[in-house]
């Protein structure tokens, strides 16, 4: 290694005295010998060692804080704090339990359907002369509808009457001359096979009459065809035919279409596994009431009975086919409308009902927070039982009249103290029963971490 020397009057220690270099000045570089770098390898080594050394004590006050500040989080989660003094209470809002009835209900999706539906054809040909209703009216079994022209059917019954006439005067004569061949055959005038021939003709001409009476009685019944009325009491759809145009007796398409909506049928279908509690009550002989609920399952339509189950369940989805009746004397029950079907099913006496708000679920099951007198949180593991809107059956866990946290669940945990809020009741017009028409589903909670 070569180093400038700037001047030469350095004192070197060389035994026991020192020694003079000179004092001249060179401007020429020396030679040092590689040996001379080791000191500053090992200043470098000992920075990095001190520099590792700072880091690392960084990170162990790091982590001891962060070891602190969780600490203190659970120590205010579990009601203490610093020094030992409480922390402040987390506000919840609570509900009690109660004791009561519950109503099991099964629900599933359903189609109005008309008792009777039938559409309206001619039976005769003819000319469609006149209608006599308004499409959407209520018209009553025996009421005219509709005009087919007649005259054709007259003019055919005016000749099956002189027909009938003839037939008449030709079976007077027959007879009269049947008097005259008895009296003769008696005499022994003529032969018996005079007599014979004349009581057959007798006879034809008496079944003459009989096929013409026949033909005048079908004529008048087509004449009484040609006025069409209504064979049941509902609602008039829209015209099909218009007057004037010649209608037929094969015509698919019908004049109009009238279905009866009071009273109407709702057909619905149920699983197979709960056909059984329902065939339970059915067969009971009492009747099993039937709630017709909106799409959404909040507002009640109508309130019907099951009056039929299908005989057979289907292999292709595992359901079998119930019908309910319905008075529909409002006219809120429309043919081919969805609508939600509840059945009662069953009825839970002495239950414990709890809001469906306070049930928590985890990895272990269902649980809720309760509030023990001393305002400390609790938490237990409940075995639920029906759920009917936002009631929930509890078959173990709870009792009476204890206090469950149905709002602020999230920030509380077991042992944690609490200021509780009792829940105000419902407002004016709300179910006050579980299971009312109409009470909503309450949401489920998501399940807390490590609960």
């Amino acid at each position: 290694m070569r180093i400038g020397v700037g001047f030469r009057g350095m004192l070197a220690r060389s035994g026991n005295g020192w020694e003079h270099w000179g004092a001249g000045v060179r401007g020429e570089s020396e030679e040092i010998p590689e040996g001379g770098a080791h000191p500053s390898r090992g200043r470098a080594r000992i920075l990095v060692i001190v520099v590792g050394l700072g880091c690392l004590l960084i990170a162990g006050a790091w982590i001891a804080y962060g070891r602190q500040a969780k600490t203190q989080q659970q120590a205010k989660a579990t009601g203490s704090g610093p020094g030992g003094q409480p922390a402040r209470p987390v506000p919840v809002v609570v509900a009690p339990v109660r004791t009561g009835d519950l109503n099991v209900y099964l629900t599933a999706l359903g189609s109005v359907t008309p008792l009777n539906t039938v559409t309206v054809k001619s039976r005769v040909d003819g000319q469609l002369m006149k209608t006599h209703f308004t499409e959407g009216q209520v018209v009553h079994a025996g009421d005219l509808l509709a005009e087919i022209d007649p005259r054709p059917f007259q003019a055919q019954l005016m000749q099956a009457e002189g027909q009938l006439a003839r037939d008449q005067a030709n079976l007077a004569n027959a007879r009269l001359d049947l008097e005259r061949y008895r009296r003769l055959a008696q005499q022994e005038m003529i032969a018996r096979q005079q007599l014979d021939t004349q009581e057959m003709m007798v006879s034809q001409a008496e079944a003459s009459i009989k096929m013409n009476t026949g033909q005048i009685d079908a004529i008048k019944l087509q004449l009484m065809y040609c006025r069409i009325t209504s064979p049941i009491t509902g609602s008039v759809g829209l015209r099909l035919v218009d007057p004037g145009n010649v209608v037929k007796a094969s015509d698919t398409g019908g004049l109009v279409v009238i279905t009866q909506l009071e009273p109407i049928a709702l057909v619905f279908s149920v699983p197979e596994d709960s056909l059984q509690p329902i065939l339970r009550r059915f067969r009971t002989g009492g009747k099993v009431p039937v709630d017709a609920f909106d799409r959404e399952g909040r507002t009640k339509i109508a309130t019907g009975t099951l009056v039929a189950i299908d005989n057979q369940i289907d292999p292709a989805t595992g359901t079998v086919r119930l019908k309910a009746s319905f008075g529909n004397t409002d006219g809120v029950l429309y043919p081919n409308q969805f609508v939600n079907a509840r059945v009662l099913i069953d009825v839970l006496h002495d239950t414990m009902l709890a809001p469906a708000e306070a049930i928590q679920r985890g990895p272990q099951g269902a649980y809720v927070y309760v509030v023990k007198p001393d305002k400390v949180v609790q938490m237990r593991r409940v075995q639920l039982g029906p759920t009917e809107g936002a009631v929930v059956s509890v078959r173990t866990g709870v009792t009476d009249s204890e206090a469950l946290v149905v709002d602020g669940a999230e920030k509380v945990q077991d042992g944690a103290r609490v200021e509780p809020t009792v829940r105000k009741a419902s407002p004016a017009g709300a179910p006050a029963t579980p299971g009312a028409a109409g009470t909503p589903s309450a949401p489920q909670r998501a399940p807390r971490p490590g609960a």
